[in-house]
């Protein structure tokens, strides 16, 4: 009685708010097919049990690749097909070190470093040089090339703790990562180290992609531990004069022929119009790939699964899109959005999942104000379960070439406070996923992709 009386209440309360009760059980049924019979998590315990870390370029990649395709044939999805990509073949080689070497009070320390992606090695005779640790690029411009030259540049500028939005803090400490072996080689640095990106003291080391800019010598840089760069820090603080040693075998290689993995279920009245739902299947190759983004392209999978599990066929066509090589180059993104200029297709909206396969609490969208307003009028149907967050502005790394097209970008969003754990660490595996908050995400996902098939945006 007290169920039947909840869901009357909930019904005349949408009601008011422009809702059709049939879209109240639809929904509902998305949430109950996948807590009930749901095969997210099994599909991750594949991918990352089975395959494991699966960076641009490796053998476990082209093994992600066939896995998604059979996968996805196996659920019967109208259209499985390849999309041809080139991406970059970066290696990170024989076991990485690192150490203080004349510490005062300690003598030798050892220090656990672990190389940023795409960055260049040292080689066997290792990089050694004294330290000059800075906050930001505009410190280092102040100290100039007669402070920096054939030294090595400790970028130590930690994610703001004071934001509840971990995202905002990864972006505001983000660039010493990306830009910062080029910045630092500018000035004639010869070596970078950088404080890892994480929101949580620990031992472990976070790598992560970096960019050299042209006509800038390439320098090897290497991210070390939260608990690390504070160890460091201090001693510098007590003998400037310190010295670092690290050795990295990573290099570049040619670039290799991999591919976007694409399932689609054709619309049944506007087949020409396009709902993409995706993540990306590549990976660091620290760890299992879990929640980057093991999590995203499984739960992708899930959206159409479970409209063919209850019965839904959708008016337009919706696509699960597993991109390759966001981490460190985003070609499979780029080679999407091209391809879908090229043959003309119309998209009317893209959504990401690429932040982890924790609780679901909402979703932003980039677009027009009227597509905003529209995902932001459906509030109401997710509140039941506990999923209250819509806002403006989201979307994600892989889908946002398809904003130069008009097409409204919506990201998919979990609760923060755990992802800077675990994102390009060497613990990023199966078991850091909790089996009810994958499948409560993927769940979310298929019915805000329902409610843009029915009502569009």
């Amino acid at each position: 009685m007290k169920s039947f009386l909840a869901t009357l209440l909930l019904s005349v309360s949408l009601l008011s708010f422009g809702q059709k009760t049939d879209d109240v059980t639809q929904i509902k049924k998305f949430f109950d097919e996948a807590l009930e019979r749901g095969e997210s998590y099994e599909m991750l315990r594949y991918l990352t049990k089975n395959i494991g870390g699966r960076l641009s370029g490796s053998p476990q990649a082209a093994a992600a690749v066939e896995w998604s395709r059979q996968q996805m044939i196996s659920y019967g999805f109208d259209t499985v097909y390849l999309q041809p990509v080139m991406v970059p073949h970066w290696i990170r080689g024989k076991k990485e070190t690192g150490r203080i070497t004349n510490s005062k009070k300690f003598g030798s320390i050892e220090i656990n470093v672990t190389a940023l992606g795409n960055s260049v090695g040292t080689g066997p005779s290792g990089t050694l040089g004294q330290i000059i640790e800075v906050q930001d690029f505009q410190e280092l411009a102040k100290l100039g090339r007669n402070a920096i030259a054939g030294k090595i540049v400790f970028f130590n500028r930690p994610m703001d703790p004071k934001l509840i939005d971990t995202f905002r803090a990864y972006s505001g400490a983000s660039n010493q990562r990306g830009a910062g072996p080029s910045e630092a080689a500018k000035y004639g640095a010869i070596g970078v180290i950088v404080r890892s990106l994480s929101s949580f003291r620990d031992d472990i080391p976070h790598t992560g992609g970096t960019r050299y800019g042209l006509n800038i010598p390439k320098i090897p840089a290497v991210a070390i531990s939260t608990n690390d760069a504070d160890k460091l820090s201090k001693l510098l603080k007590d003998d400037p004069d310190l010295k670092f040693y690290f050795e990295t075998h990573c290099q570049m290689l040619e670039d290799v022929l991999s591919y976007n993995v694409v399932g689609e279920l054709k619309g049944s009245e506007m087949s020409d119009e396009i709902i993409v739902v995706g993540g990306h299947l590549d990976s660091w190759d620290l760890a299992e790939g879990a929640h980057d983004d093991g999590a995203g392209c499984v739960q992708s999978i899930e959206v159409l699964r479970l409209m063919k599990a209850i019965g839904y066929k959708p008016k337009r066509t919706i696509r699960a899109v597993m991109f390759m090589n966001e981490e460190n180059g985003l070609r499979g993104g780029r080679k999407y959005a091209e391809l879908a200029e090229k043959n003309g297709e119309n998209h009317i909206a893209a959504m990401e999942s690429d932040r982890g396969g924790f609780l679901p609490v909402g979703f932003g969208i980039s677009g027009t104000k009227k597509q905003q307003d529209k995902l932001l009028s459906w509030k109401a149907l997710f509140e039941p379960f506990g999923i209250y967050q819509f806002k403006r502005g989201g979307g994600g790394a892989d889908i946002s070439p398809l904003r130069t097209q008009d097409v409204p970008t919506i990201g998919f969003i979990p609760d923060s406070q755990r992802y800077f754990k675990y994102h390009h660490t060497g613990i990023d595996n199966f078991e850091a996923v909790n089996q009810r908050e994958l499948e409560l995400g993927a769940a979310a996902m298929a019915a805000v992709i329902y409610l843009i098939d029915r009502y569009g945006l």
